[in-house]
């Protein structure tokens, strides 16, 4: 089964609950497996951090700016961004291979954070979470952190890695949430969609 095969299979039935500010395979991914059939909207906005913005404060604006910019289309948008943070530094896509074996280096044998804000926009106003873990490294040869560049995972990944993927085997230690890192926070993203009285999860009366 391939990865489209997958997702096909964890698709929710039932009219889209939502709007994903997103085109990410990996936030539309987890959606499904938490029950929200939704639609894709991806915000066009520029993601470059403001002068002198901390990384907590630029994925909140990000998240938020992006589920704002997109058409409701009469539902909820959700929004998320995600940063990769190291000596204070956000670590975001990597422009080509120099830089993507370079970001790999400085994580080697390394703890970092990363910070995913989600947000939520809906008719009553809007609503926004944070989910903040630790992700730690173990050493990398030089010649694993070429051959993973090569691999062509890391490349439209903020810090150059994939936790869900073959960027996994790097991975020591991880304090905080998995799917945070991975692009969508589940437990705060549920949190917010019970709030704004969107149905997820197991426990919502009539899931099977």
């Amino acid at each position: 089964m391939n990865a489209t095969d997958r997702h096909a299979a964890h698709r929710p039935d039932g009219p889209p609950l939502l709007v994903l500010a997103s085109r990410s395979p990996r936030r539309r991914e987890l959606l499904w497996q938490i029950g929200v059939p939704h639609q894709v909207a991806a915000a066009d906005i520029d993601e470059q951090p403001l002068p002198g913005e901390s990384p907590a404060d630029c994925v909140q604006r990000l998240a938020l700016a992006k589920a704002r910019t997109v058409p409701p289309a009469g539902l909820p948008v959700l929004g998320a961004d995600t940063a990769v943070v190291l000596d204070g530094q956000m670590l975001g896509k990597p422009a080509d291979r120099a830089e993507g074996v370079a970001m790999l280096r400085r994580l080697s044998g390394r703890t970092h954070r990363v910070l995913t804000a989600v947000a939520l926009v809906d008719g009553h106003g809007s609503r926004l979470a944070v989910s903040a873990s630790e992700v730690e490294f173990r050493v990398l040869a030089e010649a694993e952190c070429q051959r993973y560049w090569d691999c062509g995972e890391p490349r439209d990944k903020a810090g150059g890695y994939a936790i869900q993927g073959l960027g996994a085997v790097f991975i020591s230690a991880l304090r905080g949430s998995y799917s945070g890192v991975m692009g969508l926070p589940l437990f705060e993203t549920a949190a917010l969609l019970a709030a704004a009285g969107v149905p997820c999860g197991p426990c919502e009366p009539g899931r099977s």
